[in-house]
């Protein structure tokens, strides 16, 4: 069948969908890589038109990655509500790119849609926006959970506590928590990505992070981001979990190669569900995601690396998650090799997330090799921030000692809140002013020589006797 467009007297040829839609994006290293890219500028805009004039309906009649081979494909088709797609199902892609940016779109018809929406689409729609675009688009959609505290409700951003340290040192891990929640940061969770793959390692922060927010009341949740597969031995011991962590991709290949699929991610989310932990909601799941992880499993069926990203979107989405989190530069340069890319692909992530439905935050990041530094992460930061991002990084100066890449810290946290007004979840910002760390504004207040919450936290620090 195939595709084409002429652009200046000269005819462009799109052997396939997947062909059309990677020729679409905007440059990209790891397309480059995949071999899958546009020659040209040129040839880029031309298949832009040809995607614009794409009936949006094709997307569910015609499948990127084949429906018999893989249980994503699976998943999107078979979960697709069409009276939800239908106010939007006579629309081309760039109709629906038009209909997005128009005045109809608004956060109640888009929370109703979202369901009627497959990945591709909201992918193929992304391909045809400034960045102002999905900027504008994304801020219309909120999308609010609940386990301990709120998150994504309105002029709120929410933060990581990113406690990480090389070799689980409890004193280590306990001081960086100690300085987080000073900053007044935590209230997304307190996520320690542990340096042991063991489930006795894994049992033994758990029980640290339930006995902090236990003996403090904090209005929170820790999780400790390990493999689904541990975590599950980690309830079965009865440790206590409160959010199930896992990395996720958008091809059944990819998942194989992260060692899941479906039917284990249904049983880890209803072991947490059946623990009964969250006072307030329960959105038990916290997923993570990155452009180029399908490719670098060589899983990704000649699909260019934002589509499949966007298509682990329907994975999480499935489980009702608390946080899903795309950890935008973290692969590296042969994926994303600037900091222009990296931006680019922030703003799509959470675009595309948004309009499926989920409650997207990003570790605004980059490794030390990729041609990026701070001040690419401060421009992503604030465009994030100004469209609606649930939640954000919180790492100690900003740099991951464990896991040696580069993030946004608590002082970024505070700024970015300081720069749109932003303030915390709800239920976090209360605890704060009731032990004196925030003023009822949210500003933090200067901390008194000895406060009572370093004080409960020197035992850890001190670390066991020698």
């Amino acid at each position: 069948m195939g595709y084409r467009a002429t652009l200046g007297g000269e005819t462009y040829r799109f052997a396939t969908l997947a062909d059309l839609m990677a020729k679409a994006t905007p440059e990209r290293a790891g397309d480059q890589l995949a071999g899958i890219a546009a020659d040209s500028a040129r040839q880029r805009v031309a298949a832009r038109e040809a995607l614009a004039d794409l009936p949006l309906a094709t997307f569910v009649q015609q499948a990127l990655v084949p429906y018999e081979a893989d249980e994503i494909t699976r998943l999107i088709i078979d979960s697709h509500d069409a009276a939800a797609f239908a106010p939007v199902a006579h629309l081309t892609v760039g109709g629906f790119r038009d209909w997005l940016l128009g005045d109809a779109a608004t956060t109640a018809t888009l929370a109703a849609l979202a369901p009627g929406l497959t990945p591709e689409m909201v992918a193929a729609a992304a391909k045809l926006m400034r960045n102002q675009d999905l900027l504008l688009v994304a801020s219309r959609v909120r999308v609010v959970t609940r386990f301990r505290d709120t998150i994504g409700l309105p002029g709120t951003l929410a933060v990581r506590l990113q406690p990480n340290h090389p070799a689980d040192s409890p004193a280590g891990i306990a001081a960086s928590i100690l300085d987080g929640l000073m900053y007044g940061a935590g209230d997304a969770v307190i996520g320690i990505n542990p340096a042991a793959d063991s489930v006795p390692a894994m049992v033994q922060l758990l029980h640290l992070l339930d006995e902090l927010i236990a003996r403090h009341q904090i209005p929170t949740q820790g999780c400790v981001l390990t493999h689904v597969t541990n975590t599950l031995q980690a309830i079965r011991l009865g440790a206590p979990v409160d959010l199930v962590f896992q990395s996720i991709a958008g091809t059944e290949a990819a998942n194989r190669s992260f060692g899941i699929g479906l039917a284990l991610l249904y049983e880890a989310h209803a072991a947490a569900l059946a623990l009964k932990r969250g006072p307030l909601g329960d959105n038990v799941m916290y997923f993570e995601t990155g452009q180029g992880s399908a490719l670098s499993a060589n899983a990704h069926h000649g699909v260019d690396q934002q589509t499949v990203e966007a298509r682990a979107y329907a994975v999480a989405r499935r489980y009702r998650p608390l946080l899903v989190n795309t950890v935008v530069g973290f692969i590296g340069p042969e994926y994303l090799v600037d900091g222009k890319q990296i931006v680019r692909a922030g703003l799509e992530d959470h675009f595309c997330g948004k309009l499926l439905g989920l409650p997207m935050g990003c570790d605004i990041c980059y490794t030390n090799h990729a041609e990026a530094d701070s001040d690419d992460m401060d421009n992503l930061l604030v465009l994030l921030a100004s469209a609606g991002l649930n939640f954000m990084m919180g790492v100690p100066g900003a740099d991951d000692v464990m896991l040696n890449y580069q993030s946004t810290s608590f002082h970024d946290a505070l700024f970015v809140r300081q720069l749109l007004g932003l303030k915390r979840a709800p239920e976090f910002e209360a605890w704060l002013q009731r032990l004196g760390l925030t003023d009822a504004a949210g500003r933090l207040l200067p901390a008194p020589q000895r406060p009572a919450l370093a004080a409960s936290f020197s035992p850890l620090l001190d670390g066991p006797p020698r």
